[in-house]
């Protein structure tokens, strides 16, 4: 079983200490979405109940972190957010608590190292006496679980991008220049041979019919139809026996 302070952090993306994960996100060496806070969250809580005691100090080192890893997933998430002056008065001041408390963790590490072996001096009746921390009473397992919750029911939503259904646009004068085309290599075409790649599309059937008419409108082609709701027959004005008038 991990003592207090030897907790590791065990995620699909990242498998370590705390401090290691946070100096990781820092240097941007891993991203904050590959890591599940909530599931940190829920891990960290489990691991304190199979403690015998409750680790105060292991418990306060990882709520500092936690709220940096939040802070730092809350501005990913909405880099763009207008933030009144008071809210960016709050979230300057929360940066630099956080930044307080972990320079004060890293300058205590060499303190530590000394502690009680170079005594310079010390006053009569200190020496020896067994230093004494009472946590208050509303720090314990259920508030904290109570307080985790409330953090990460409170994260921004990524917001999801709506989709949009693209269509071709057809030219009117695109489909005149294919069928001036068509008529050239074949001389003559039927209206049902022109559309027939876009038989299921009523609007390319549409815009076929009135590019015929501005081709027959500008001379181009002439087209007829022997009875009503026949197939029309299109062919190019110099292509075909001579007309009388």
């Amino acid at each position: 079983m991990e003592s207090a302070g030897e907790y590791t952090v065990r995620t699909n993306a990242f498998e370590g200490p705390l401090d290691l994960l946070l100096d990781l996100i820092e240097r941007r060496k891993l991203h904050i979405h590959d890591i599940s806070l909530s599931e940190v969250a829920d891990d960290y809580l489990s691991y304190i109940e199979t403690l015998g005691e409750f680790p105060t100090k292991d418990a306060a080192h990882f709520l500092v972190i936690a709220s940096t890893l939040v802070l730092i997933k809350s501005r990913s998430l909405l880099p763009g957010l207008a933030l009144t002056p008071e809210e960016e008065t709050s979230i300057d001041d929360l940066e630099g608590r956080l930044k307080l408390l972990l320079r004060i963790r890293e300058l205590a590490i060499p303190v530590g190292a000394r502690f009680m072996k170079d005594i310079l001096w010390f006053r009569e009746g200190d020496y020896r006496v067994a230093p004494v921390f009472s946590p208050h009473t509303e720090v314990n397992p259920v508030n904290m679980l109570c307080i985790a919750k409330e953090v990460l029911k409170n994260l921004p939503k990524k917001e999801a991008i709506p989709q949009v259904l693209v269509r071709q646009v057809l030219s009117m004068e695109e489909i005149m220049d294919d069928l001036t085309e068509r008529i050239k290599k074949a001389l003559s075409v039927s209206f049902r041979e022109f559309t027939e790649n876009g038989a299921k599309d009523k609007v390319k059937i549409v815009i076929g019919f009135l590019a015929i008419l501005e081709l027959v409108k500008r001379g181009i082609v002439s087209a007829k139809q022997n009875e009503r709701f026949e197939d029309i027959e299109i062919e190019g004005m110099e292509v075909g026996v001579p007309r009388y008038y």
